[in-house]
C-alpha cells in the first residue's frame, strides 16, 4: 500500500477534492493548524500523528464527505493525544466539527472498554454463538453511540489508515494481529452494511493479511496476477460487453470488481473448495430495465463467451426463499479462465441491496444470527442515504442548501430506539431507550435483578430509576445472602423503575410467587388446625388430598387458602371410611343476581343535600333497607354507606368526624336485592345444612356464600344471602329458628 506523504502538494489537492472554494479554504486552514500542533507527536501505532490525520482526511475525501467531516478527521487525534485541546475545536472550526470529534473520541473509548470482547471467551458451540451475538451487539452499539453517522465514517477511515501504515512498515506482531481481528469483526462488516464498498474490501484484505499472513500470501500467489491486472481484465470484459449491448440496442449499466483475497479465502473455507473450483474470482453485474431484457442480455453474454452449463442459476423464475432474484451464469473468458456474470433489473438490484435479501444479510455469518427488524430497516435507510450522497455528490458541490439537507438527514439517521450499556467486564448489553439499572440487572440475570439494591454508573452511585445512556458502564450492587432473603420492591412496577416489559413481567412473577406461598401457608395452617380439632394429626396428607380429588397436597392447601374449598369437606373425609362424595348437607351456592347491588345495581342511597356522589355499601356491615344508615367520605372511592350500629363506622367517626355525611334510603329498583350476613348457631348433626338450605330455597333467598365451623358438637355458620327487604329476612330467620338443633339465628 503506497502512502502519500502529508507534506506532498498532491495530498493537499486530494484533501479539498470536490469541495467549494469556501470549504476548501476551511479544510486547508485545518491542515495548516494540524501541521503546527502535531509536530513530531506519534500515535499509539507508531505513525506520526500528522501523517495519520492526513491519511484519515484523504480517505474521507475519497468518500466525498463534507468539509466538517474532513476537518474532524484531521483534528480528532489531537484531542486524544492532548484532551485539553478539545476546548479549542468549537471556537476555531465550529460546533459541528467539535461534535464530530467528540463522537469519534467516544467510539475510541468504546474500543478501549471492549478490548477482548470481540473474540468471546470459553469453548464450545455455545461460547461461539455468544461471541457472535456479542460482536453483533458491538456493531449496533457503534452506530447507536454515533449520534451523527459521519462519526462512523471517520472511525472507518481511521481504521483503514492504521492498517495501511502497518502494511507499509511490514509490521507483523500480536498487536497488529489483534487490531486486524478487531477490524475484521467490527468495522469491515459495518462498512459492508453501510454500503461503503471502497473501504470494505480494503479493511478485509488488510485485516486478513495480519491475521493469516501465510494464507494471504498463498492466495495472492495463486491469483498469479496483481490486483491492477485483475481489475484491468474485468474492465476490458465490461467494455466488450457494453459494445455488444450497444450494437444490439440494449441500454444497460455494467459494473464489476474482481474478488479480493479475503473473499476468495472465505469462500474456499466455507464451501471447502479448491482454488481451481472457484468460478467467481472475477465477476461483474449487468443492470437493465425489465425482465425480458435480462434474458436478452444472457443470450448476448453466452454468444460472446462459452457458458459453463452446470454453473447457470435462474433465480428470476425460481427466486430464493428470501425473495432474491437474479440470473447467474459463469462463462469461460478469452484467457480460458472463469468469469461470473449476474444479470438483474433495477428493482431486483434495489431489493437485493436494501431488502430482506440484502447482500450483507445472507453473507455475514449466515444472516440468521441477527435479530431486530427495526435495526435492519434502519440500516437499509442508512445505506440508501449513503448511496444517494454518492449519486448526487457532483451536483451537490456549490449547492449549500442540498448539502445541508443531506447532512441533517445523515445526522438523524441513527439507531434511536435502543441503547447499549457495558458491564464492568466490558460486556455490552442491548436495552430499550429509557432503561434503568433495574432493567440492566434483570437483563444480566433474574437473580441479580431480584437482589438489586443499588447501582454505580461510570463509577458514581445513582438512583435505581436513573435512565441509562449509550456507552455508560453500569455496576449492580446486590443484597448479600441467599436470593430468598431479598427481593424486588413493589414500587419498581411504578415510578419509572422498569422500562422493559421483560423486567416488569419478572417483577410481577416474583410477587405472584410470594402471594402463592402465603396462600399455601395459610391453607396449610387451616387444614392442620382442622386436623388437630378432629384428633387426626397422624393422617396421611397425600392420601387425604387424593381422596378429596386433588393430585397433590399443595393443591388442597391452595384451594383452602383461597377459600375455594370448605374445611367441612376435609372433616367429612376424615370421618368417612368410604369414597368421598358430595356431602348430603352441602349448600348449593348460586351466582349473584344481576339486580344485586354487588353487581352494580342502584342501591337507592341518597346523600342528603348532594346529588351525583358515588356511593358504595360497606362490606363490613352490609346495610339493607330499612336499616338506619350513615355515610363516610373515603379517599378516592366516594361515600361508604354503613349501618348506624356498625362498629367499624364508630371507630372511623371517632378519628375523622368531619368526614361523616347524612344519608338516607331513596327509591331503588323494584327487584333490587342486597347482600346480608346471617349467623346461625346450632348443635352439629347430620342433615343440618340441608334443612337450612331448603328454607332459603323455599323463601326464594339466593345464597352466594357460606362459611361453617364445627367444634365440640356445635356448628357455627355464616351465610351471605341476597334479600329484597328486611321483612323477607325476618321471616326466614323465624323459620330457621324452628329448625331442630338451631340455638340462634340472627342477622350478623
Amino acid at each position: 500500500m503506497v502512502f502519500i506523504s502529508a507534506l506532498n502538494s498532491a495530498t493537499t489537492e486530494q484533501l479539498v477534492q470536490g469541495l467549494s472554494e469556501a470549504d476548501s479554504a476551511r479544510v486547508l486552514a485545518a491542515f495548516e493548524h494540524a501541521s503546527e500542533v502535531y509536530g513530531e507527536r506519534l500515535c499509539d501505532s507508531g505513525q506520526t500523528a500528522l501523517e495519520f490525520s492526513v491519511g484519515v482526511a484523504n480517505t474521507l475525501s475519497f468518500l466525498r464527505s463534507d468539509a466538517e467531516t474532513r476537518i474532524a478527521g484531521l483534528m480528532f487525534e489531537l484531542t486524544l493525544l492532548d484532551p485539553t485541546q478539545a476546548a479549542g475545536i468549537a471556537p476555531r472550526f465550529g460546533q459541528q466539527v467539535c461534535d464530530l470529534v467528540g463522537g469519534v473520541r467516544q467510539l475510541i473509548r468504546l474500543r478501549e472498554l471492549t478490548q477482548g470482547q470481540q473474540g468471546g471467551g470459553g469453548r464450545g458451540k455455545n461460547a461461539a454463538m455468544l461471541a457472535v451475538a456479542q460482536v453483533e451487539t458491538l456493531r449496533k452499539m457503534l452506530l447507536a453511540m454515533a449520534t451523527d453517522l459521519r462519526v462512523v465514517l471517520v472511525r472507518l477511515a481511521s481504521c483503514v489508515t492504521t492498517l495501511r501504515y502497518f502494511a507499509e512498515i511490514k509490521r507483523f506482531d500480536e498487536s497488529t494481529r489483534a487490531y486486524g481481528k478487531e477490524t475484521l469483526d467490527l468495522y469491515a462488516p459495518l462498512a459492508n452494511r453501510l454500503g461503503i464498498w471502497q473501504l470494505k474490501w480494503e479493511l478485509e484484505d488488510l485485516s486478513f493479511r495480519f491475521i493469516e499472513p501465510d494464507a494471504y500470501k498463498r492466495i495472492a500467489k495463486m491469483l498469479e496476477e496483481k490486483r491492477m491486472m485483475r481489475e484491468g481484465f474485468v474492465a476490458s470484459a465490461i467494455l466488450r460487453l457494453q459494445t455488444e449491448l450497444a450494437q444490439a440496442g440494449i441500454q444497460a449499466e455494467v459494473f464489476g470488481r474482481p474478488k479480493h483475497i479475503y473473499s476468495i479465502w472465505n469462500k474456499m473455507r466455507g464451501k471447502e473448495l479448491d482454488f481451481t473450483e472457484l468460478y467467481d474470482v472475477r465477476a461483474f453485474r449487468v443492470i437493465v430495465a425489465d425482465v425480458k431484457t435480462c434474458y436478452t442480455v444472457l443470450g448476448v453474454v453466452h454468444n460472446i463467451w462459452t457458458p459453463i452449463p452446470k454453473e447457470f442459476d435462474d433465480y428470476i423464475s425460481r427466486p430464493k426463499p428470501n425473495g432474491y432474484q437474479s440470473l447467474h451464469t459463469v462463462v469461460m473468458a478469452d484467457d480460458a479462465r472463469p468469469l461470473e456474470v449476474q444479470i438483474r433489473t433495477n428493482e431486483m438490484h434495489s431489493f437485493a441491496e436494501y431488502g430482506v435479501a440484502a447482500h450483507w444479510r445472507y453473507k455475514e455469518e449466515g444472516g440468521s444470527n441477527f435479530s431486530g427488524q427495526k435495526y435492519d430497516e434502519k440500516i437499509a435507510w442508512l445505506r440508501q442515504l449513503l448511496a444517494w450522497k454518492s449519486d448526487v455528490a457532483d451536483a451537490v458541490v456549490g449547492q449549500e442548501e442540498i448539502q445541508r439537507e443531506w447532512v441533517e438527514k445523515l445526522k438523524s439517521a441513527t439507531l434511536d430506539d435502543r441503547i447499549f450499556v457495558l458491564t464492568p467486564q466490558a460486556r455490552v448489553l442491548e436495552l430499550p431507550v429509557g432503561a434503568t439499572p433495574i432493567d440492566f440487572a434483570y437483563h444480566l440475570h433474574s437473580d441479580v435483578g431480584h437482589r438489586c439494591r443499588g447501582a454505580r454508573v461510570d463509577g458514581v452511585m445513582v438512583p435505581l430509576n436513573t435512565q441509562l445512556k449509550n456507552g455508560q458502564t453500569c455496576e449492580i450492587i446486590t443484597a448479600k445472602g441467599a436470593p430468598g432473603g431479598a427481593g424486588p420492591s413493589r414500587d419498581w412496577l411504578s415510578a419509572g423503575y422498569c422500562a422493559s416489559t421483560r423486567t416488569r413481567s419478572k417483577v410481577r412473577a416474583w410477587f405472584h410467587a410470594i402471594d402463592m406461598q402465603e396462600t399455601l401457608a395459610h391453607g396449610r395452617a387451616m387444614v392442620e388446625k382442622s386436623l388437630q380439632r378432629e384428633g387426626k394429626t397422624a393422617v396421611n396428607l397425600e392420601a387425604l388430598a387424593q381422596k378429596l380429588g386433588f393430585a397433590k397436597v399443595d393443591e388442597l392447601f391452595l384451594s383452602v387458602g383461597k377459600e375455594e374449598f370448605s374445611l367441612r369437606h376435609v372433616e367429612q373425609a376424615l370421618h368417612d371410611t368410604g369414597e368421598v362424595a358430595e356431602p348430603e348437607d352441602a349448600v348449593v351456592l348460586g351466582k349473584s343476581r344481576a339486580s344485586s347491588v354487588e353487581q352494580g345495581a342502584k342501591s337507592g342511597v341518597l346523600v342528603v343535600g348532594t346529588e351525583g356522589l358515588m356511593t358504595a355499601l360497606a362490606k363490613c356491615c352490609k346495610p339493607a333497607p330499612p336499616d338506619g344508615i350513615v355515610g363516610f367520605v373515603t379517599r378516592g372511592k366516594g361515600v361508604s354507606i354503613h349501618r348506624t350500629t356498625c362498629k367499624n363506622f364508630a371507630e372511623m367517626r371517632a378519628k375523622a368526624p368531619e368526614r361523616v355525611i347524612v344519608t338516607e334510603w331513596g327509591r331503588a329498583g323494584h327487584d333490587t336485592v342486597y347482600p346480608v350476613d346471617i349467623f346461625i348457631l346450632a348443635g352439629d348433626r347430620q342433615g343440618l345444612l340441608r334443612d337450612i338450605s331448603e328454607i332459603f330455597s323455599r323463601e326464594k333467598i339466593n345464597v352466594i356464600g357460606v362459611n361453617t365451623q364445627s367444634a365440640k358438637g356445635q356448628a357455627r355458620m355464616t351465610f351471605t344471602a341476597e334479600i329484597g327487604s328486611t321483612a323477607q329476612l325476618l321471616k326466614a330467620l323465624t323459620v330457621i329458628s324452628d329448625v331442630s338443633g338451631v340455638l340462634e339465628a340472627r342477622r350478623s
